[in-house]
C-alpha cells in the first residue's frame, strides 16, 4: 500500500510515528513513506541562533549578521535532506530466529542491506536493547537485538526503531517498523530436579521394571534423573548415602515423560516440569518419549527430537 492510498487520518495517526505499519513478514524498503525527522534539541537551538543573527542584523542593519544567518539557515534546511537520506534506501528483513527458554532474552535477527553506493554512517537500531552500526556501500549486515520472554509460545518482536542523526546532529530521521517473525519460546523449566517418572508409554510389562529393565545388576551412587523407585532406601535408612539401584534389560536405554505424571497444581506448573525433565534427559543421553493430551511422540534422542519435544511443549 502506497502513501498516496493512506486516508489523511491514517497518514498522522499517532501510533504510525511510533509503533510503526502493521506487521509484515517480508523486507521493507525505507521510503518518505517509512522515515520521519524532526529537529533535536541541538537543532531547536541552532534555529535559536539562526533568529538571533537575524535579529541583530534587523536592529542594527548589519549586513554581515544577515549574511551568517541566512547561511546557517541555508545549511539548517540541507541538513534535512542528508539527514533523510542516512536512513532512505536501506532495506531491512527478519533472519532466522532461534528458540528460547520463557524468562531468557529473546535473540531477534535482521538483516540490513545498503544498496546504495553510498556509504550509512551511525545508524542506530532499538528494540529492547540498542546497537549502532555503520554500512558500508552496497553491503549487507546481520544483527541480533534481544527482548524479554516471560511466556512460552509464538512471541512477536517489538517495534524495532532504526534513527540516525546524521550528519550534524540538527535532526533525527527515525522509521519505526513491525515484522511478523515470530520466535518460539519454550517453557521455563522447573528449577527443583526431581527424578524421572516411571512409565512405559501406557504399555506395563509384567516382571519387569518400567524404566530400566527386569534384571537386577547392582547398586550405584545416585545420578540426577533416576527415579524414586530406583532408590535404595535401606542403605539411606542405614546412614550409607543415597544409591540406586540399577538395571539390565531391552527398556533400559528408553523413558516416557508423561504429562499426566507431572506434578504441579495447573498446565504451566506441569509443562515447566516437563521441561526439566527433557533438558536432563537429553545432557543425560537417553531416549525418551513424550506423551501429551491427545500427542505421543516415541522415544527417540539427538538434537532434532529434542527440539521437537521441546516445540509440542511450547505449543501445547
Amino acid at each position: 500500500m502506497s502513501i498516496a492510498t493512506l486516508s489523511l487520518k491514517q497518514r498522522f495517526k499517532p501510533s504510525r510515528f511510533f509503533r510503526g505499519e502493521a506487521p509484515v513478514a517480508g523486507p521493507i524498503v525505507l521510503t518518505q513513506r517509512r522515515v520521519f525527522i524532526l529537529p533535536t534539541q541541538r537543532g531547536l537551538a541552532f534555529v535559536l541562533l539562526i533568529l538571533l543573527l537575524v535579529l541583530i542584523g534587523f536592529v542594527y542593519n548589519n549586513n554581515l549578521a544577515y549574511l551568517l544567518g541566512f547561511l546557517l539557515a541555508s545549511i539548517f534546511f540541507v541538513t534535512i535532506l542528508h539527514s533523510f537520506k542516512a536512513l532512505a534506501g536501506l532495506v531491512i528483513q527478519p533472519a532466522r530466529q532461534q528458540a528460547v527458554f520463557a524468562g531468557q532474552a529473546g535473540p531477534f535477527c535482521f538483516q540490513l542491506s545498503n544498496p546504495s553506493q553510498q556509504p550509512r554512517f551511525a545508524i542506530d537500531l532499538a528494540l529492547q536493547s540498542e546497537l549502532a552500526i555503520s554500512l558500508p556501500a552496497e553491503q549487507s549486515q546481520t544483527v541480533t537485538l534481544y527482548q524479554a520472554t516471560q511466556q512460552r509460545g509464538w512471541q512477536l518482536p517489538g517495534t524495532l526503531t532504526l534513527s540516525s542523526t546524521y550528519p550534524l546532529g540538527l535532526f533525527r530521521a527515525w522509521a519505526p517498523l513491525r515484522f511478523d517473525c515470530p520466535l518460539l519460546v519454550y517453557p521455563k523449566p522447573a528449577n527443583q530436579q526431581l527424578p524421572f517418572p516411571d512409565s512405559n508409554g501406557g504399555q506395563e510389562m509384567p516382571g519387569q521394571n518400567r524404566r530400566s529393565g527386569d534384571e537386577f545388576d547392582g547398586v550405584r551412587a545416585y545420578q540426577r534423573g533416576d527415579a524414586i523407585r530406583q532408590i535404595h532406601w535401606k542403605a539411606f535408612a542405614k546412614g550409607q548415602g543415597v544409591h540406586s539401584k540399577y538395571y539390565s534389560g531391552a527398556s533400559s536405554s528408553e523413558l516416557w515423560l508423561d504429562y499426566q505424571q507431572a506434578p504441579g497444581h495447573h498446565t504451566e506448573e506441569r509443562l515447566s516440569q516437563l521441561c526439566r525433565w527433557l533438558v536432563d534427559a537429553e545432557q543425560a543421553g537417553l531416549r525418551y518419549g513424550l506423551l501429551l493430551p491427545g500427542l505421543r511422540l516415541a522415544p527417540d534422542s539427538g538434537a532434532t527430537h529434542y527440539r521437537k519435544c521441546l516445540q509440542a511443549l511450547a505449543l501445547f
